[in-house]
């Protein structure tokens, strides 16, 4: 099972990238756990200063935009 956290202070954009991390997980067939951050302080511990931020299983994949469903999909595998 995958850990994916969304970084981000709960903006519009921050809201569009966890809906297309999940859409992108679930058309994959992945399973997940999803954990959105909105601490301030948390952000800084994986060293993202941009929102929104995806994180899988640790590491931070993507900062500062909603990458396209193709872009999520490769991200997640």
């Amino acid at each position: 099972m995958k850990k994916l956290q969304i970084l981000g202070t709960g903006c519009a954009k921050c809201n569009q990238l966890a809906a297309a991390t999940q859409q992108a997980a679930c058309a994959c067939g992945i399973e997940y756990e999803m954990e959105k951050i909105t601490d301030f302080l948390r952000f800084a511990d994986f060293g993202v200063m941009i929102t929104p931020a995806l994180v899988v299983d640790g590491e931070v994949k993507v900062s500062g935009k909603v990458p396209s469903q193709e872009e999520l999909k490769k991200l997640l595998a």
